[in-house]
């Protein structure tokens, strides 16, 4: 076949596949909006008693809201794709570098520099409508001006620091390391990661946080004893300053074996009695009693493999470069054109990872039922939808294939099965919520 076709071929596959996973979200969020729209004025008959209807409509107006931004922002996302790709801008952007610069390591840094640059600008005015006017419309952002400069400037610093010397070295064994140089740069990568999780905690999130330890006794005593009970060690719990930019409430773990650390959000632990913030930290706690995190990672180590493995063999197809206006084949261009091209593919396993992560949230909810309360983690996750401004009726195919963690009703209706089955009570989780 000559390499005419087949670089037509590469290219009409990628245009067909991305117009595919276009039409495909489109349609999903119109069924969720439609869900959404049509349950606005009725709270389902599970939450009548913990939700009034002014809280439920607000949540209809706000997941409204963030669809009907979020479809825009994905029209532009997919012209700027095609633009970069199939337009052949990666390759207009490469051929300036290379005629001022001529080859080497740091043209192909500017490439990609350039690149980053790009698409960064084109997503800023999206990122600033999301922030100061649909998060500040229903009362969730707390960020100033400001404040929203300085964290650009630290994320674009570490970007940097932390970005640059690893794209270079990606760079640097792709062109000496040999035909296997993605095994290698995956060794390096697994490093980093490893790294990362023991650095987040200790030096880069206190650049954006303040992180406090946890001040109320009586909580941390609670804390400490489910900690015995479930044989967690910890380097201690503290709570961020999450409040400084958003209403919205967490909670997390970070950092890697003994080293790790509970943090709750300020908004969070104002909004939970000691009860609820010890069932909604037990469910936390059994991601990492059930294996959960480390089979994640095992699946991240694996996926990263695959994918250094697939650049590596697309690095010497002359195709994968003509496709998409790249004349010179390089190994920045090939980073470039896999970083834009491949989540086109990725995205029709976004059903997999959600049903997966499904599976594993029921999982530490039932941990959570059996080492603190059902009933304590219900009403908390209710609490949390309903200041959060989550849907309580989402489209079952929207939510099949995007949710990361079940819908409400199913959870909380599987949290009174966990609870007849370990208190045999069968009516404990309808009491009212008590804000």
């Amino acid at each position: 076949m000559s390499s005419f076709p087949l670089t037509a071929l590469c290219a009409g596959i990628f245009v067909v596949t991305l117009l595919a996973g276009t039409v495909l979200r489109l349609w999903l969020t119109s069924r969720q909006l439609a869900a959404v729209t049509g349950h606005r004025d009725r709270v389902p008959a599970e939450f009548t008693d913990r939700v009034s209807l002014a809280e439920h409509q607000k949540a209809a107006d706000y997941t409204v809201a963030t669809l009907r931004f979020g479809r825009k922002s994905l029209v532009v996302d997919v012209l700027v794709t095609l633009a970069l790709t199939v337009g052949g801008v990666i390759g207009m952007i490469d051929t300036l570098w290379q005629r001022s610069m001529g080859p080497g390591l740091l043209t192909g840094a500017l490439v990609i520099l350039s690149v980053v640059l790009l698409t960064g600008i084109i997503d800023l005015p999206f990122s600033l409508w999301r922030t100061f006017r649909i998060e500040a419309n229903f009362g969730f952002n707390r960020m100033t001006a400001a404040l929203f400069l300085a964290d650009l400037a630290k994320s674009c610093l570490l970007g940097v620091l932390i970005g640059g010397p690893v794209v270079l070295a990606a760079m640097t064994l792709m062109e000496r390391a040999g035909r296997f140089w993605w095994l290698y740069a995956w060794v390096g990568w697994m490093g980093l990661m490893l790294l990362m999780t023991w650095a987040w905690p200790a030096f880069i999130a206190p650049w954006f946080n303040k992180f406090t330890p946890l001040a109320d006794a009586e909580l941390g005593r609670r804390i400490e004893a489910l900690l015995r009970r479930c044989g967690f060690e910890s380097e201690g719990v503290f709570v961020v300053d999450g409040s400084r930019r958003s209403a919205h409430g967490n909670a997390y773990f970070t950092g890697m074996g003994r080293h790790k650390r509970i943090v709750f959000f300020d908004t969070l632990l104002a909004r939970l009695s000691h009860s609820e913030v010890e069932a909604v930290l037990a469910h936390e706690l059994g991601h990492f009693k059930l294996k959960h995190v480390r089979k994640r990672l095992l699946v991240t180590m694996a996926g990263s493999l695959g994918a250094l493995a697939l650049l590596g063999w697309l690095t010497v197809q002359t195709p994968f470069y003509t496709a998409f206006g790249v004349a010179v084949p390089s190994s920045h261009a090939a980073l470039l054109l896999f970083m834009f091209v491949m989540p086109a593919f990725g995205f029709f396993a976004t059903p997999l990872g959600s049903l997966w992560s499904r599976r594993h949230e029921f999982e530490a909810d039932a941990f959570a039922a059996n080492h603190a309360s059902a009933a304590d983690l219900a009403t908390a996750l209710v609490k949390l939808y309903r200041d959060n401004a989550t849907t309580l009726t989402p489209d079952p195919l929207y939510s099949t294939f995007y949710y990361s963690h079940p819908p409400a009703t199913e959870r909380i209706a599987q949290l009174r099965r966990n609870e007849v089955q370990i208190n045999g009570l069968t009516n404990s989780l309808d009491r009212p919520v008590r804000a």
